[in-house]
């Protein structure tokens, strides 16, 4: 029986792996899109979601299934617990991915109000956070899933730049270029969300692995990086 719940706990692994996989190319894609003003691969982004909730619900199901026939307990039970809650993230990750393919849409058939810099600093922080959450899971590495979650400042110093740029530099002075300047700063939103979400997942492994609870807390994380 435990062998069986071994291989149980394997597959549900690699089911989240799989889950994460897409998410990483739904939001590559999502930028891409935004670069290369590609409206067949921003509609790609929106119309592969429902894949990705597909296998939410998967996952969710599989869940369930082993706590009710399992009855884990500790660390097995710590991890089917933090499954559910990362693919609760990755799902909401990827509806944003759908929605910074949606913003792009409505930029494409216009002229682009200025070159992109700090909004793809943002998109390379948020795809490389997002990966690092899921390695720090897939290795049980709770010192890169600290990083992670010290990264997320950095993704609100970004934010920021492109906000008071948009703001400031664009809108203020020029009433017409709103139209343009509004998809873009929801996109950067959008991204500092998906960083906000692979934090959420970084401080579940540290809880699953460690049984240590950072959410709420980095101050703990900072003074451990300090030592």
């Amino acid at each position: 029986m435990e062998r069986f719940f071994d291989e149980e706990l394997k597959q549900l692994h690699k089911k989240l792996k799989n889950m994460a996989q897409l998410v990483e190319e739904s939001i590559l894609r999502s930028i891409d899109s935004l670069k290369n003003r590609d409206k067949k691969l921003a509609d790609k982004v929106i119309d592969e979601d429902r894949i990705i909730d597909e296998l939410e619900i998967d996952i969710d199901e599989s869940c369930l299934e082993l706590i009710a026939l399992r009855q884990p307990v500790a660390y097995d039970l710590r991890f089917i617990a933090t499954v559910m809650k990362i693919t609760v993230d990755l799902e909401r990750i990827a509806d944003l991915a759908v929605d910074i393919a949606q913003r792009v849409l409505e930029l494409v058939d216009k002229p682009l109000l200025k070159p992109l810099i700090d909004i793809p600093k943002l998109s390379q922080l948020a795809q490389d956070m997002v990966k690092s959450a899921i390695d720090s899971f897939i290795d049980q590495d709770t010192e890169l899933a600290k990083k992670v979650c010290l990264s997320d400042q950095e993704a609100d110093r970004l934010r920021d730049l492109v906000q008071d740029e948009l703001i400031n530099d664009y809108m203020s002075k020029d009433p017409q270029t709103v139209s343009r300047a509004i998809p873009l700063l929801l996109i950067a939103r959008h991204l500092e969300r998906i960083c906000d979400h692979a934090t959420n997942i970084a401080e579940d492994v540290i809880y699953m692995v460690k049984a240590k609870v950072v959410k709420h807390h980095l101050e703990k994380l900072k003074e451990n990086n300090e030592k």
